[in-house]
């Protein structure tokens, strides 16, 4: 009985012990205040934090639909590789915060097929749309290439078989990239004359399932009137499909606002221009102007 007392009374003292050794080593050593410098020096840090969680994604699968002029220059034709890389980079960002990307591209800056027929009879207009949809192949080979210098797994895949520089466009090929965290860039529209970029943005919008239609302009949303012409043009924040087919108002064409509006696909018109813009789309910002069902 002794001997278990002894071992109890030992085992209440170590505590005390601890605590007595705690003591000596605070009156020695104590505590360090950080400096006020060294405080300053960390608010970079969290402010990149606080950016990265403003930029957390409201939408998991997106089709962005970036017009030719997102290639180059505004007014100038061709391909400009510092665009082309601008671009790769945002959309590196977006994938890597766990978004499925999938782009469908136009060829305003190489050729638009209506304005290439437009007053003439030697080239025929169904002809011209099918030279414009080759067109967005370049645009797509160039974007593909940007996008694998910074790393990114990506696809091109066309409407228009092509197989020795593209596959073909399968739903369910495409869906499988997707979900792969590859970057998927449509070109070739729809593979049809007579059919924008627009509607083929909307139609692999609703075969995707995206959540969202992305749509990257020059401009910061749909205004009243041309704002690059008339500087007192009032920006909409967000619209209704009956609103812009009531008052044709250049968001899309009526064919792509019509395929939007029957799935209930909502569409935002953004300026692509503004570094960090698809980030905040995506994340949700009040960027742009806001198509869908209700204001």
């Amino acid at each position: 009985m002794d001997r278990l007392l002894g071992i109890g009374l030992f085992w209440l003292d170590v505590p005390l012990a601890l605590a007595e050794v705690s003591l000596a080593l605070a009156a020695t050593n104590p505590p360090r205040i950080m400096p006020r410098s060294r405080l300053f020096s960390m608010r970079p840090f969290m402010d990149s934090v606080r950016d990265s969680d403003d930029l957390q994604p409201k939408y998991r699968r997106v089709v962005l639909k970036i017009s030719g002029e997102g290639f180059g220059y505004s007014g100038k034709s061709g391909i400009s590789i510092d665009e082309t890389l601008s671009l790769a980079r945002q959309a590196q960002r977006v994938v890597q915060r766990g978004v499925q990307l999938a782009i469908v591209v136009g060829a305003g800056n190489i050729l638009r097929g209506a304005q290439f027929s437009a007053g003439g009879t030697v080239i025929r207009e169904a002809t011209a749309h099918y030279m414009g949809m080759l067109a967005t192949v370049l645009n797509g080979l160039a974007l593909q290439d940007a996008l694998e210098t910074l790393e990114c797994q990506t696809r091109l895949q066309t409407a228009i078989r092509m197989e020795n520089v593209a596959e073909p466009y399968i739903r369910r090929r495409c869906l499988r990239h997707l979900e792969k965290g590859r970057i998927v860039i449509l070109a070739g529209g729809t593979g049809n004359p007579f059919v924008t970029t627009d509607t083929a943005a909307a139609l692999r919008a609703r075969e995707l399932e995206a959540d969202i239609v992305l749509k990257a302009t020059r401009v910061d949303g749909v205004f009243s009137d041309d704002p690059e012409h008339n500087p007192h043009a009032v920006r909409y924040e967000k619209l209704t499909y009956a609103q812009v087919l009531r008052d044709n108002l250049r968001v899309m064409d009526m064919a792509a606002i019509s395929l939007c509006r029957e799935a209930h696909m909502p569409i935002l018109v953004f300026n692509f221009k503004r570094e960090g813009n698809i980030e905040r789309a995506i994340a949700g910002h009040p960027i742009g102007t806001l198509v869908g069902e209700a204001v």
